[in-house]
């Protein structure tokens, strides 16, 4: 008999410290959404929240709302709520523009602070927006910084007198594997180099704890764990002891020190404000402090504890429903090694995905055949592991993937 019975897994959703974080999102009845690592569900609170931002702030407020609703600090604000999440301290974290962005303000930052060195290194499968930055980086130096990528178990045998930055994300958006971020960073350190981490699969999803770590630079994205909605804004962290000899170069506006001074030239502000850059999403910043406030009341420790025994429940199904039917683990077994997603690889995992969202079970796929299941424990419960394995079952059983109408993937998979 199973050691994970639907009697079992309702026990444990009965006695779920975080249970009652479920109410605070809107989530169909029936859907099994496993995808809160790639787009977190909506918190309930925002929708009211962002009703009141449009119509009394925007609608009757206007431009008075900058200082009567505190837009004007809304970056910092909402960054420090971040910062506490990821073991920053105050002034380290900003919200602004997206991730992408950031990534670029952040290795320009980290090679600004080693100008006699000339290599950007990160890992070959790194997610795509990381890897582009660097090359975009490097060809606009005409030459004089270089982009390199090497597999993933050799990125510190790679460090050298001529790296300058290491770009790494914590937790690899495709597996799941996640790095220690002090070895690394102390290992980087010690070759002396500077890391940007990509965290935008562990804020709200593992423990952070960037100081502790001795992190130089962070970036991360607010949609996913953190439930910002669709196209939140992104955040930076920059340690303390670097923000004023890190120099921005993309020097907007709201970066100056006297943004309302409207001088000609720049001059960098003295803290954490310095890696703004345009006017702030004041919008989006309404919504993804909703979804942070709502990230801050649970325990991560409680988090990350029901994370793992939500992978374990998983995996274990899948070995006793799913074992023959092709598919092949591609995230660690361990507990330690493991962020709060799960992957498999399948010959036919566009299809099984397909097939799977028609039954209301929503993850989602990356090229070239990983179905990737994310494990959001504020709203997930453990008996959905059970009807999301089963489900994929009878997808494998029926052959339900084998349709025509997936011939061809979709431009957003």
């Amino acid at each position: 008999m199973s050691a994970w019975s639907r009697a079992a897994l309702e026990a444990l959703d009965d006695s779920d410290p975080l249970a009652s974080f479920r109410a605070a999102f809107q989530l169909r009845e029936g859907l099994i959404y496993l995808d809160g690592n790639s787009l977190g569900a909506l918190p309930r609170r925002t929708t009211a929240r962002l009703e009141r931002a449009v119509a009394q702030e925007w609608g009757e407020g206007l431009i008075t709302s900058w200082l009567g609703a505190d837009w004007m600090n809304a970056p910092r604000r909402v960054g420090d709520k971040i910062g506490r999440l990821l073991g920053a301290a105050p002034g380290e974290v900003i919200v602004a523009d997206s991730t992408s962005i950031n990534l670029f303000k952040a290795m320009t930052a980290a090679l600004s602070l080693r100008p006699e060195r000339s290599v950007i290194l990160s890992e070959t499968g790194n997610f795509p927006t990381d890897l582009y930055m660097m090359q975009g980086i490097a060809a606009f130096s005409g030459g004089r910084v270089r982009a390199e990528a090497v597999p993933g178990d050799m990125v510190l045998d790679r460090l050298g007198e001529d790296v300058a930055v290491l770009l790494l994300t914590q937790v690899h958006y495709k597996t799941g594997r996640s790095r220690d971020m002090a070895e690394v960073t102390r290992r980087a350190h010690e070759a002396g180099a500077l890391v940007v981490w990509d965290l935008s699969h562990s804020a709200g999803a593992i423990p952070v704890d960037l100081n502790a770590a001795h992190a130089d630079f962070a970036v991360g994205c607010g949609y996913k764990f953190l439930n910002g909605g669709p196209g939140a804004p992104a955040y930076i962290f920059a340690a303390q002891r670097h923000q004023a000899a890190a120099v921005p170069v993309l020097s907007g506006w709201f970066g100056h020190a006297e943004p309302f001074a409207f001088e000609d030239h720049y001059r960098a502000a003295e803290g954490i404000e310095r890696f703004l850059c345009g006017t702030p999403s004041v919008l989006g910043l309404t919504a993804l402090e909703c979804g942070v406030d709502l990230m801050a009341e649970a325990d991560m420790a409680a988090v990350r504890v029901k994370s793992l025994q939500l992978g374990r429940v998983f995996m274990d199904l899948m070995d006793e429903l799913c074992g023959d039917h092709g598919f092949t683990l591609v995230s660690p077994r361990e507990d330690a090694q493991r962020g709060s997603h799960v992957s498999y690889a399948h010959p036919e995992g566009y299809g099984i995905m397909q097939a799977l969202k028609e039954r209301g079970v929503i993850g989602d796929f990356r090229d070239p055949d990983v179905l990737r299941f994310g494990l959001t424990p504020l709203y997930l419960r453990h008996v959905d592991m059970l009807e999301a394995v089963r489900a994929i079952r009878e997808v494998c059983e029926t052959r339900a993937w084998d349709d025509p109408r997936w011939a061809v993937r979709a431009a957003v998979t």
